[in-house]
């Protein structure tokens, strides 16, 4: 019997360039020594030679893709290149943006490069996203939707959702619904960074649950609510078989994707800020199969308070990178602590 293809990402922060400053952002906005386009082209060989490797090996057949973002990745002057590259390795690709810079000229490029898809950050009504994003911020990204919708690619609006913009839920619906994007998506305000100054405005674990309860129940004809956050996702996997030592889904950190950093850091999760290696000298297979971090982040045993005990583990493991922020934020960083967010 064909396995079903395994999906695995990694998301590539070209630059940490960006022409906002957003107040719940996770990055320490620092500009440092960009990946060369030869070490691009190097590094994209070595995750497909990587791929076909694990594919031979394990007779796995894997869906890879590339989540290309920043910072603000329209800025980094090699992207159109290394977009090309990375479709002719065979890799679906997915652009992360802030939208702004997205004019025609970016779009049809975005077309002809095969992009699969385009996620545009979009924090709420114009009041609340500017308040978030800067004052013009708000009509420039919905001209960069306009923009790539134009084109016939797919588009996700995705909000970080906190206090801040959860009472415009539905303001956010009614646009999405407007634009005509496909994809409405949302993740989750992480206390790290700048967005350490917000951590009194994450949500209760309570309100989290009827949020992301109140969502997934709408019935939106062309709008799909979607979401990579691993507690929410487990209210749309509850027939799924939950107990287990094995990680089947849930957050990706050490299962289903890496992140690479402009000056080629490796990270088991962009808000996950707990270095595994670089990749200007160190192996990528080595780092997935050698590193202590991923193997404690596979590994249930290592879990601290309701994960480490929770039948949904295996398809969960709650946000590692909110659990590490929250505790740090408490004197003990701590990357396998509980998710204070979780509402099981």
């Amino acid at each position: 019997m064909k396995n079903h293809p395994f999906d695995f990402f990694f998301q590539w922060h070209l630059t940490e360039r960006c022409n906002l400053r957003c107040s719940h952002c996770y990055q320490n906005g620092h500009e440092g020594d960009d990946l060369s386009f030869e070490e691009s082209v190097d590094f994209i060989d070595e995750c497909a030679d990587l791929l076909r490797s694990w594919s031979a090996s394990y007779g796995v057949d894997f869906r890879p893709s590339f989540n290309i973002t920043g910072g603000e990745p329209l800025l980094q002057e090699n992207l159109p290149s290394i977009l090309n590259l990375l479709r002719e390795n065979g890799f679906s690709i997915y652009l992360l943006t802030n939208g702004t810079l997205i004019d025609r000229w970016w779009a049809d490029l975005l077309k002809k490069s095969s992009v699969s898809g385009v996620q545009i950050s979009l924090e709420g009504t114009q009041k609340v996203h500017e308040a978030i994003r800067g004052r013009g911020s708000f009509d420039a990204a919905i001209c960069g939707v306009n923009h790539v919708l134009d084109t016939g690619l797919p588009v996700t609006l995705n909000l970080t959702l906190s206090e801040i913009n959860a009472p415009c839920l539905d303001d956010m619906i009614d646009l999405a619904i407007d634009l005509g994007v496909q994809r409405l998506g949302f993740s989750r305000l992480v206390p790290s960074g700048r967005g350490c100054d917000l951590e009194d405005r994450m949500l209760p674990a309570e309100k989290f649950e009827a949020i992301c309860r109140d969502l997934f129940a709408l019935d939106l004809s062309g709008l799909e609510i979607v979401t990579g956050d691993p507690v929410a996702a487990c209210l749309r996997n509850d027939t799924i078989e939950k107990d287990g030592d094995f990680p089947l889904g849930g957050c990706s950190a050490g299962v289903s994707g890496l992140t690479i950093l402009p000056d080629g850091t490796v990270l088991p999760c962009r808000r996950l800020e707990v270095p595994l290696g670089n990749i200007r000298r160190d192996s990528l297979r080595e780092i997935w199969s050698e590193s202590e971090v991923l193997a404690a982040l596979r590994d249930k045993t290592r879990y601290g308070g309701n994960c480490g005990r929770c039948e949904k583990w295996a398809l969960c493991r709650g946000c590692r990178a909110i659990a590490y922020a929250s505790s740090a934020n408490l004197g003990r960083a701590d990357y396998l602590a509980h998710d204070p967010q979780c509402f099981f």
